[in-house]
């Protein structure tokens, strides 16, 4: 069986061989590929978290930005960046909903694997501690025969039975790390399924709010009105007093357009005549009251 040492001689020399070793190697390479990918995907989905969040700080000055700008423009384009902004805003409640899901639910089990490796390190120790215990009185057995041969029954069957206690031990501790590994083995399988499921279903989730809240956006935006705005804006560029007065010179226009024209010579001789009137009639007043003072 695979926990039964056995021996063979060479060269007058006794050497002892476990075919545990290689299971022990195994082991060993097994704890250390975990360490090495788990550590690797440790780090990966913990930067894929703070790249989120970034996007996340950047889209919040993003909305805020375009709050401040919608504050500038006309009705109807307000109205749309506006509720744009305010869905865009709500997205990122969901991103950080999923940044903190993805912390707890994927980047917090990948680093507590730190701490399970180095129990499982701890656990290779001891049965690496115990077998090499067997091999030294394994080596004591062999010492002990070459220096006593006259009570070799004696003390060889002591170091015998020192060596069964060690081998024993050393394959109760073996079996101990066997099943512990096994399990090892078997959680590392569960918990990688849960953290990748875990980290699926994160990801549906937010892409799939996302994609109803992008398309309220985009339905504020399309529905802006850019010819009633375009009538805004042209309304603006003439003030209000400017426009009545417009209004008073066309009513006047459409009222006098019935009436005969004057030729233009007409109406300046009638001027001339008017202001003749008015010379005359105030050199009349000027007589009338020198007369006056003279009587």
């Amino acid at each position: 069986p695979s926990q039964t040492p056995f021996y063979y001689f060479h060269s007058q020399n006794f050497f002892f061989f476990l075919p545990r070793d290689n299971q022990t190697r195994q082991i060993q390479d097994s704890i250390s590929n975990v360490e090495k990918h788990f550590g690797e995907l440790c780090q990966l989905f913990a930067g894929y978290v703070r790249k989120t969040a970034r996007l996340r700080d950047k889209a919040d000055l993003l909305v805020r930005e375009v709050n401040t700008y919608a504050d500038t423009e006309t009705p109807n384009l307000k109205t749309g960046l506006k509720n744009f902004a305010d869905d865009f805003a709500k997205l990122q409640d969901y991103r950080q909903a999923e940044v903190e899901r993805l912390e707890t639910k994927v980047v917090e089990p990948l680093k507590s694997y730190g701490a399970i490796i180095k129990l499982k390190r701890d656990d290779l120790k001891v049965t690496l501690t115990a077998r090499n215990r067997e091999s030294k009185q394994m080596a004591q057995l062999e010492k002990t025969r070459q220096r006593n041969p006259s009570d070799r029954q004696i003390i060889v069957s002591f170091a015998e039975a020192e060596l069964q206690r060690a081998t024993m031990d050393a394959s109760r501790i073996s079996r101990q790390l066997e099943d512990t590994i096994d399990n090892f083995e078997k959680q590392k399988i569960q918990d990688l399924k849960k953290i990748f499921c875990e980290f699926l279903k994160i990801e549906m989730l937010f892409h799939g709010k996302a994609l109803e809240v992008l398309t309220s956006a985009y339905q504020h935006i399309e529905d802006i009105d850019e010819e009633e705005d375009l009538e805004v804006f042209r309304s603006s560029l003439h003030p209000p007093d400017f426009q009545s007065r417009l209004d008073i010179v066309r009513a006047s226009s459409k009222s006098g357009s019935a009436k005969p024209s004057v030729p233009l010579s007409v109406r300046l001789q009638k001027v001339l005549e008017d202001e003749d009137d008015y010379d005359d009639a105030g050199e009349e007043d000027d007589e009338s009251s020198t007369d006056e003072g003279n009587e």
